[in-house]
């Protein structure tokens, strides 16, 4: 080597030495390593670090070799301004040489190709270059391990440790409106959250290397990034029993009052049903040959599962009360419209009886206003139509027909008195358009 060349080998070998060492220094005082050195590790970070803290005792004990050999060169290069021969052939022999490393500063991982591979060995012969190479590769190797393990251990425990205290709100929530475990599937998960964010906690503290997603192919040492899919899966079910627990307790505030509502309901409809009943007893006595439908005795199954929600309620089972509810809502007001249809259908006939009255006593009040009220022939037909109205057992279709012979009756005696001009024409045209 000429002098020029042995001063800019020295400079960048000086430069690397430099270098190597700032990385040593920052990666000694790295939190990832001082969590590491103190953690109980298990799994893959537990193998990694285990060869991450071999690689990084080679890489010490070779910077010990390297900065030997770097100083005794640069003692060499300061001996004179000008090197001697003798001078530029040692220094020479020292920055590009080989030179001996003993085994034991190796350990089990000394070779060529950075300490992938091998048995120990006595010694290994390497230029200084190959020690810078080595020294990178050992460091890079250990920094991954660092530089992984702390990131999952930045971004995990944490948000674990919110998540856990978000659980703990709704869990609060779940108990304060009577959501337990084996009385309500959303306690149930709940428990079964717990247990996930548990182990899951536990498992990233011992082995956090084992959530973590390399970035892979020739990306810088720690590339990559945290595997947050279980976490991310747990959050997911904790909102879901969350939105449930939101739910029950919307069903624990307005459960009485839609308890309520279907008590009048149902008590509406039983009354219906009685008033039906009764009316039935009355048309049977009061109406000859009629067909009146039977009525229906009241919704006891209905009775019985208003019941059941009302237990419900009080045991604070809110996951079979708010079904319950709605489908007796429901038939709640089914059962009212049945009920209201047969008190209608029973009471039919009274209604047909009602409407003949209201007839036959319209005609008499318009005979009445044309003079007529005295003829005898409407009187007698007015008294027999009236006799079966208002008599019991009362034969509608007799009734009818009475009433319509007196209708009949009424506008021949008009027509007849309006032909012989007895009458004015708009008072007889009144009572034949009635």
């Amino acid at each position: 080597m000429s002098r020029e060349e042995a001063d800019r080998a020295l400079e960048r070998l000086t430069a690397e030495h430099e270098a190597v060492e700032s990385s040593l220094l920052a990666l000694q005082d790295h939190a990832g390593r001082r969590l590491l050195e103190g953690a109980r590790l298990t799994g893959t970070t537990a193998h990694r670090w285990t060869q991450a803290e071999a690689a990084i005792t080679r890489l010490w004990n070779v910077f010990e070799h390297y900065s030997g050999a770097l100083a005794k060169a640069q003692e060499v290069r300061e001996r004179r301004r000008w090197p001697s021969r003798e001078d530029l052939a040692e220094l020479t022999r020292l920055l590009r040489g080989p030179r001996t490393i003993p085994g034991s500063a190796l350990g089990d991982g000394g070779s060529a190709d950075g300490g992938a591979g091998g048995g120990a060995r006595l010694s290994e012969e390497v230029t200084l270059g190959d020690l810078v190479e080595w020294m990178n590769n050992w460091y890079a190797q250990a920094l991954d391990v660092v530089a992984a393990a702390d990131s999952v251990w930045s971004a995990l425990p944490a948000r674990i440790d919110m998540l856990a205290a978000e659980l703990r709100r709704v869990r609060s929530l779940a108990h304060s409106v009577g959501v337990r475990p084996g009385e309500h599937p959303s306690a149930d998960d709940l428990d079964r959250t717990t247990e996930e964010l548990t182990a899951l906690r536990a498992e990233v503290v011992s082995d956090p290397l084992a959530f973590w997603t390399s970035a892979g192919g020739s990306s810088a040492p720690g590339g990559g990034r945290p595997d947050t899919s279980r976490y991310d899966r747990a959050a997911r079910e904790l909102e879901d029993i969350r939105r449930e627990i939101d739910a029950v307790l919307g069903v624990r505030q307005d459960s009485e009052q839609r308890l309520m509502q279907l008590r009048d309901v149902l008590s509406r409809a039983d009354r219906t049903l009685a008033e039906a009943r009764e009316a039935r007893g009355e048309v049977l006595a009061k109406i000859a040959a009629s067909e009146v439908p039977a009525v229906s005795g009241p919704a006891t199954a209905l009775h019985e599962e208003l019941s059941a929600a009302a237990e419900y309620r009080r045991r604070s089972q809110w996951h079979r009360l708010s079904p319950l509810l709605e489908s007796l809502e429901q038939r709640a007001e089914d059962e009212l419209d049945r009920a209201r249809a047969q008190l209608a259908a029973v009471t039919a006939p009274l209604a047909v009886r009602a409407e003949l009255r209201g007839r036959l006593d319209a005609y008499k009040a318009k005979v009445a206003q044309q003079g007529m009220g005295e003829d005898r022939m409407l009187i007698e037909r007015y008294d027999a139509a009236r006799r079966m109205l208002w008599s019991a057992p009362c034969d509608l279709r007799a009734a009818e027909d009475a009433v319509l012979r007196y209708q009949h009756a009424a506008q021949d005696v008009l027509t007849a008195r309006q032909a012989g001009g007895s009458s004015g024409p708009a008072r007889a045209e009144g009572v034949a358009d009635s």
